[in-house]
């Protein structure tokens, strides 16, 4: 084709409207696709002052060197490690089968650890003495030990665990009042003041376990208040026992841990050294098991109590040794001329006075059974059951 022609040609196709459209819509086209790589960085936006002065122009696709709104860094403050764990006091009642060695494998700890920790309480175990007898411990023994940890022989004494005062379990505060102090003998309480609606019922815990977790279910159940004395052996290695006083310790608020002794002896028989240990050992365990103190209370076996008793009771740290007025003898089968239940009704509804202590059992064989009518009787007589604090704090 010549020029002429070609000229012609061009001239043909702008006098078509088609022509002007598909060059409009071009010109859009290329103008949109300008826009969005401007504003997505993909190209660098000239600056007129950096290419008078010399600067270089970034290459394309390539990003400022000092990009003018950089973000000005904050400091951020470092999370300061957590304190090392403080060592965690155990008491371990020990069973048959057990010995130093064993025990102390099992909580990684060594057994002459666990002999130094607990030489006061148990003389045999002072691996300084002469009569240091290591393989020579009991069932029922409360021994205080701290797992993963190995007694240092070179910083004696301030690392010897206070077995007396384990690190408190779960239960929440309790809102008992404070009974004072009583320095000397241990007070004998048999009943609380009278001319009162109050009636102190406490349940005693050795021996029979059924049906103790009833009981306390139940006392739970209709928010009754009362003191219970485990003896620590039942209350702590028995299954049944153990499960009455932990539930029991779910409501402070109703109740209240007191101390009956480690095994129940009778301690008219027993000399001060082994009434200490009778009540401390128990103390340990429960205070173990449920994070409260079973003092200031005490309920000896067998209701065995004289002068040089109270005595050593109360150096042990017991202010109050409780007795009763009211004996449901609850204790005892029917078969062996033992209370029905409706005896047991009988009995507290017309003996209990205000500031009478009733004294009942968790393993009592029909006590379960008369609870309603037991406690229907108390409030047709305007009483009320609280606990022994309750009663006898000022």
């Amino acid at each position: 084709m010549n020029e002429p022609d070609e000229l012609e040609h061009a001239a043909g196709r702008r006098s078509d409207p088609a022509f002007w459209v598909a060059l409009g819509l071009a010109v859009v086209l290329a103008a949109l696709v300008a826009i969005i790589i401007v504003t997505s960085g993909s190209l660098p936006v000239f600056d007129g002052g950096a290419a008078a002065s010399g600067s270089p122009t970034p290459a394309l696709g390539a990003s400022p060197s000092t990009p003018t709104d950089s973000p000005t860094p904050s400091f951020i403050q470092p999370t300061p490690l957590p304190p090392a764990p403080i060592p965690t006091l155990l008491v371990y009642i020990v069973r048959a089968g057990d010995s130093l060695t064993s025990i102390a494998r099992a909580h990684e700890t060594t057994a002459r650890s666990i002999a130094f920790w607990n030489r006061d309480a148990y003389p045999s175990l002072d691996p300084e003495s002469e009569g240091y007898s290591p393989n020579q411990i009991e069932v029922g023994w409360a021994l205080a030990l701290i797992p993963g940890t190995t007694y240092d022989e070179t910083a004696r004494p301030s690392q010897t665990p206070p077995a007396t005062t384990p690190a408190p379990s779960t239960p929440g505060p309790s809102t008992q009042p404070t009974m004072p102090p009583v320095v000397g003998s241990s007070l004998l309480v048999s009943n609380g003041p009278r001319g009162t609606s109050q009636v102190a019922l406490t349940l005693d815990l050795g021996g029979r376990v059924d049906p103790a977790v009833d009981i306390v279910r139940w006392l739970i159940d209709h928010e009754v208040h009362a003191t219970l004395f485990p003896t620590g052996k039942t209350g702590t290695t028995s299954d049944k026992g153990r499960a009455a006083v932990e539930l029991a310790a779910t409501r402070p608020d109703l109740f209240e841990i007191a101390n009956h002794s480690w095994d129940h002896p009778d301690f008219k028989t027993l000399t001060d050294a082994q009434i200490t240990d009778q009540l401390t050992r128990t103390e340990a365990a429960i205070s173990a098991l449920i994070g409260r103190t079973t003092k200031p209370f005490f309920r000896p076996p067998f209701g065995a109590v004289n002068n040089a008793v109270r005595a050593a009771v109360g150096r042990a740290g017991w202010g109050y040794t409780v007795m009763w007025d009211v004996d449901t003898i609850d204790w005892k089968p029917v078969s062996d001329g033992g209370p029905t239940a409706s005896d047991i009704v009988t009995k507290v509804s017309s003996k209990a006075e205000g500031g009478s202590i009733v004294l009942m059992h968790l393993g009592g064989w029909n006590t379960l059974e008369a609870l309603p009518g037991m406690l229907a009787g108390l409030q047709a007589k305007g009483l009320h059951p609280v606990t022994l604090t309750e009663m006898l704090a000022p």
